[in-house]
């Protein structure tokens, strides 16, 4: 093994022994000559001052590190202060002034300061120096000092046209999508101060508080929702990010939201006095949330991680929120925030509203939604989903249960159609109906369920000139078709945000303007839609908008449509108000406020805001009255402490029983395919009344469907479902067994049935064909309650799928309890049993015998069941001029008329117009519905569910 000997310092290895023994005794000659001295010195008057300076220095130091840092730095920026005294600013100083920034230290924060306050010639000479020596590692530098601050920003990142338009992902990334392109976090904190820069700092503060207007008017432009934007962009200027989110979420729990989808253009930004490029407030004010989530992921939970559960503390009384859409949401968090307790009734499944259900994951992800949620549900707020207020319980209910105030903020409801001939066709539907199927039921996804129509190739066109309309062409682009949007006005006119629609032409989509559609042209034999007559329109005198308005020319052209999306906004949902008759609404059907500077409605203790009460508008306006609801709310707290305890218990367990699983209890096979079940939904049982439906999703990702309540008991809190296994949906439903919950049971639906007193001797007959005798069940109970005969006749294809007609079964108890008063008659379509042959032999039977003067008088007659049977009831009835209503379960979304899906085709006094089988019916006069424009509804989606039966092995 051999031994390396290290090299000796010194090049000791050159000199002998003696020589180094020579070099050590000189060395301690002198180090014991210094170490005299030293000890000499060391008593001296000066040195001996000198040390104790020293001491006191390391002393506070040790105490106070900030002071000497704050010295040093302070010594470094007098010397930054020189370099700006130069005419210009060097490369090296900017290179090393940039690379300090970057640093994210105090450092430099006091240079972020030092920088803010500079005057502007000093500003511009620094962003001209950035454009001069920097642009080379930061692109958008380059030509930034050109007309700056009042005409160059930074911009955010926008995907490009060709790569979004194939995908849902997101497109305008903000100021953080540079990080895509390999830009650090911090780079990104530089660019958003940089833009913080060119703010003035106006003292007028028009973004803030906007244009003041004569006569009391609301402001022009201005921010809704009053975030202090002077001091968030001061704060940001700064350097003081987290600062800026606090007072920015102070004012606005939803700055992830509607810095998304706000119009800044109409609002902030439209009024910034820097006229050529205003300042990007909307997206300053979405990077805040979103940069605080990339810095600190689990700030939020700690930041709400001591806060005392309100409902647990009881001490201010409980709030019922109805809508968890912005307003909704905006006035949730607020209250939740002071303590109150809160419970947000929402109608769908999933949470947002209108942000979820409307809005598509390009514009709006639904993960910011989310993130709103979560605040609330740390602050104690409770969610109840798949609760219809003004049908699971009216606003009295909720004032019952316990809630001291209630927000409504449920939104403007009903789509608007046009009403022209070719209307009722296939694939024509409302941009609610569609942006729902695609964004709440997830319709593009191959996992779920939901039908979406075929687009992949298609012509579609888009009717309308809103964002609405925008994300529908933009939804239905991305889907593979080829769309045009169709205007009545001019491009100028559109109400459209100005970078929704310049997304949407650099996607491809084309712009027809000046054309309005005049009629609808379809196939005859698939009732599908196939073209568009377009009428061609030029601009006359304003209207009262101040738009000037579109006139028709006379000339006309067609061009093909094989899905024709209608966006022309949105009518109010009657659901409400038509449960609380004491609560004014305008003629337009929106909640009226009972004075100005209030959001209080004429019901006591009811607040509303947004579309509700505003009719179509923004979600920011809508945030600003939910915001300025739960101020008033704050302050108006009238309940003694006993009270409050006794409310908040009561809302409390109201809550929870309506947030409770809905559990099938019991199920049992009907028939061949036909199952019945119990299922526990208290609230809905509690509510039920004949005649209704209900919404169901079987899970999270299958399909809603309508299913009409065959029967409930109140005190077991049960209802109870017939399903008849048909396509996936149906036949996965049928799979459930008993202890498996539903993704979610709304209702009860739809208006209950119209049970008047007959006249003595007369009866109702009832025509039920297979799966209709489920829902006349309950109809003919509540017939026979009011005293009135009723005569049944239920058809099925043959004996051995007949159910409910056995002595200890519901038809047979109903005829033990009520004897002569129910007589019923079944009919088979093979003889097997009963009368041979349709429901209609024995009807048109009867309404001979009246004819003929004998027989009992028929009142009228109920028709339920597959829908050509109640074609041929509505036809045999009106041939012998005999009442006939049909209970019409359509195609369907939401069904609470917000998607417009469940049109109905009816003629009155001559003209066609369309009824919607959830808010008018489902029962609906059959002698006025147009059957050869509604039967073919029910095969819209028929390739659809063939392709999903086949896709799970069911075909």
């Amino acid at each position: 093994m051999t031994t390396v000997t290290p090299p000796r310092p010194d090049g000791a290895a050159e000199r002998s022994p003696h020589q180094d023994v020579l070099r050590y005794l000189d060395a301690a000659s002198t180090l014991e000559s210094t170490r005299s001295e030293v000890a000499a010195l060391e008593g001296s008057e000066g040195v001996e001052s000198f040390n104790r300076q020293l001491d006191l220095l390391k002393r506070r130091l040790l105490s106070d590190p900030r002071t000497f840092r704050e010295m040093f730095i302070s010594d470094g920026m007098q010397a930054v202060a020189w370099e700006f005294r130069q005419p210009e600013l060097s490369e090296p100083f900017v290179e090393t002034l940039w690379s300090m920034l970057l640093r994210g230290d105090d450092a430099s924060a006091v240079l972020m300061r030092f920088l803010w306050n500079l005057p502007l010639g000093k500003k511009r000479a620094f962003v001209r120096a950035l454009d001069t020596h920097l642009s080379d590692r930061y692109p958008m530098f380059d030509g930034l000092s050109v007309d700056w601050p009042a005409g160059a920003s930074i911009p955010p990142y926008v995907r490009g046209a060709d790569a979004r338009s194939q995908d849902f992902e997101l497109v305008n990334q903000g100021y953080l999508g540079y990080m895509s392109l390999g830009y650090t976090a911090r780079d990104i904190d530089l660019f958003v101060w940089l833009e913080a820069l060119r703010d003035k700092q106006c003292a007028e503060k028009p973004c803030e508080l906007g244009i003041f207007l004569a006569e009391h008017r609301e402001p022009k432009g201005g921010c809704p929702v009053k975030i202090h934007i002077p001091q968030v962009l001061e704060m940001v200027g700064t350097g003081r990010f987290r600062e800026a989110l606090e007072l920015l979420e102070s004012c606005n729990p939803l700055p992830n939201v509607t810095g998304r989808v706000c119009p800044q253009e109409l609002q902030c930004q439209g009024v910034c006095l820097h006229t050529k490029m205003p300042i990007a407030i909307g997206q300053v004010e979405w990077f805040l949330p979103q940069r605080e989530k990339l810095v600190d992921p689990g700030g939020v939970q700690r930041r709400f991680a001591g806060v005392v559960d309100p409902w647990d503390a009881a001490t201010k009384p409980p709030v019922a929120i109805v809508g968890s859409g912005p307003s909704g949401l905006i006035n949730a968090y607020l209250l939740a925030a002071e303590g109150f307790p809160v419970t947000i009734f929402e109608a769908f499944h999933a949470l947002g509203g209108v942000l979820r259900y409307g809005i598509p994951e390009f514009r709006l992800p639904n993960e910011l939604i989310d993130d709103v949620v979560t605040k609330i549900k740390l602050l104690g707020g409770k969610f109840v989903e798949n609760f219809v207020v003004g049908k699971t319980a009216t606003l009295q209910d909720l004032r019952d249960a316990g809630f001291w105030r209630i927000f409504v903020g449920t939104g403007a409801g009903l789509p608007r159609f046009m009403n022209i001939p070719g209307e009722h066709l296939l694939n024509v539907m409302s941009a609610n109906e569609f942006l729902t199927r695609v964004n709440l039921m997830q319709g593009l996804r191959p996992d779920y369920e939901t039908p979406l129509p075929e687009t992949e190739g298609k012509d579609v066109i888009v009717i309308g000139g809103g964002n609405t309309a925008m994300d529908a062409a933009r939804t239905a682009r991305r889907l593979g078709g080829n769309v045009t949007i169709v205007y009545r006005r001019t491009r100028s006119e559109m109400p459209a945000r100005v970078e929704e629609l310049e997304h949407a032409l650099e996607e491809g989509i084309a712009l027809q303007v000046l054309r309005s559609p005049s009629e609808f042209l379809g196939d005859p034999k698939t009732s599908f839609v196939t073209a568009a007559t377009l009428d061609v329109m030029e601009l006359g005198e304003p209207d009262d908008s101040g738009r000037r308005r579109p006139v028709v020319t006379g000339r006309s052209e067609t061009i093909r449509a094989d899905l024709v999306i209608m966006a022309l906004g949105n009518a109010s949902n009657p659901i409400i108000k038509d449960s609380e008759p004491r609560l004014h609404t305008s003629k337009w059907g929106t909640i009226d406020l009972d004075h100005q500077g209030s959001q209080e409605t004429t019901l006591p203790g009811v607040f509303t805001g947004g579309d509700a009460a505003r009719g179509g508008s923004t979600a920011v306006h809508a945030a600003g009255d939910g915001q300025a609801a739960a101020r008033e709310i704050v302050g108006t707290i009238d309940v003694a402490p006993d009270a409050i305890t006794s409310m908040v218990a009561t809302a409390r367990a109201y809550s929870d029983l309506g947030a409770t699983a809905q559990t099938i209890l019991a199920t049992s096979e009907l028939s061949d395919g036909i199952h019945e079940f119990t299922v526990f939904s208290p609230l809905i049982a509690h509510a039920a009344q004949a005649g209704q439906f209900v919404r169901v999703l079987p899970r999270s990702d299958g399909e809603l469907i309508p299913l009409t309540l065959a029967d409930w008991d109140t005190e077991a809190g049960t209802i109870c479902l017939v399903v008849q296994g048909m396509g996936t949906s149906s036949i996965e439903i049928n799979q459930m067994v008993v202890g498996d919950a539903f993704a979610g049971i709304a209702g009860p639906l739809g208006r209950p049935s119209e049970i008047d007193r007959h006249l003595d001797g007369a009866t109702t007959v009832f025509t039920a064909g297979g799966l209709g005798l489920p829902p006349v069940y309950p109809i003919v109970r509540e017939h026979l309650r009011a005293g009135n005969h009723v005569t049944l006749i239920a058809g099925f294809r043959s004996g051995n799928l007949m159910f409910w007609t056995g002595p200890d079964e519901r038809v047979g108890r109903l005829q033990a309890q009520y004897g002569d008063q129910l007589d019923v008659v079944y009919t088979t379509n093979d003889g097997s049993f009963g009368v041979p042959g349709f429901v209609t032999g024995p009807l048109e039977e009867m309404l001979t015998a009246n004819q003929r003067g004998e027989g009992r008088p028929i009142a009228g007659v109920v028709t339920i069941g597959p829908p050509l049977m109640m074609r041929a009831v509505s036809d045999l009835s009106g041939r012998f001029d005999v009442p006939c209503v049909a209970s019409l379960n359509s195609i369907m979304v939401d069904a609470t008329g917000m998607c417009g899906a469940c049109m109905v085709p009816v003629v009155i006094d001559g003209k066609m117009v369309r009824k919607h089988a959830c808010i008018d019916g489902p029962e609906i006069d059959s002698h006025i519905i147009d059957w050869d424009k509604f039967l073919p509804r029910f095969g819209l989606f028929r390739s659809q569910e063939q392709a999903s039966r086949v896709r799970h092995g069911l075909a």
